[in-house]
């Protein structure tokens, strides 16, 4: 949403003082397989959540985008890039906060003055724990996958949108169910619900202050890397 928090919180702040509706454009909140996760994890289908997982690499040693090496313009690299979806896409899952980040990244001789690798652990207010993992470096994938005391739930390259996804449970290591979903129309659905909101139908799902909550923790994750310390996550406010 922006090189840092402040800047998210100016735009929050300005579009209020305009009176215009501002969202962010946080795609995966309109995939059927993350609505899906997030009903069947509500129902209890795991029991608690205690891991989860979430990943995205992709190759961009010659992506068209060279200013994702430029920190002054991108704001970090596969952390700010892409983490900041499967970040999103954790929170909107689970349904919780993060309060804890902690953080290692790796860069090498072509990434510039950004990471070209990392990883990520999550601490969420209601305990579970979660890891996210991206690079520049390897071949593109997704996966996600929870874990709770009853079960597991996981997708093979769960954020994709162009081709069906399937979502698996596992309980004592069997595959006990299976069900596949569509993500094709996400960015069609994003669009619409954008313009109900502007035609004053229904609010917009993804508020500027989700992008501003998803910008603290890039921000976290950033203090974090550096200072090789976990980092405290401050709260906007509780419950998603």
């Amino acid at each position: 949403m922006g090189l840092n928090s402040e800047e998210c919180g100016q735009m929050v702040e300005a579009a209020k003082k305009a009176g215009v509706i501002l969202g962010v454009a946080q795609i995966f909140r309109f995939e059927e397989s993350t609505r899906r996760l997030r009903e069947r994890i509500a129902a209890g289908e795991i029991g608690n959540p205690l891991f989860a997982r979430a990943e995205f690499s992709f190759l961009a040693t010659s992506h068209g985008r060279t200013w994702i090496n430029d920190r002054a313009i991108s704001g970090g690299g596969p952390v700010a890039d892409v983490g900041v979806h499967c970040i999103d896409a954790l929170r909107y899952i689970l349904q919780d906060d993060v309060r804890r980040v902690t953080a290692v990244g790796r860069s090498d001789e072509r990434s510039g003055d950004v990471e070209a690798a990392a990883i990520l652990t999550l601490e969420f207010g209601r305990g579970a724990l979660a890891t996210v993992l991206v690079s520049t470096r390897a071949q593109y994938r997704t996966p996600l996958e929870f874990v709770g005391a009853d079960g597991t739930l996981r997708a093979d390259d769960g954020l994709t949108v162009d081709r069906p996804i399937t979502l698996e449970l596992w309980r004592e290591r069997e595959k006990v169910a299976s069900e596949t979903v569509s993500n094709q129309f996400a960015y069609a659905q994003q669009v619409d619900s954008f313009s109900a909101a502007v035609e004053q139908l229904q609010p917009f799902p993804v508020p500027g202050e989700e992008g501003w909550q998803n910008q603290i923790i890039l921000d976290a994750a950033y203090r974090s890397i550096a200072s090789r310390k976990s980092e405290e996550v401050a709260v906007l406010n509780s419950g998603k």
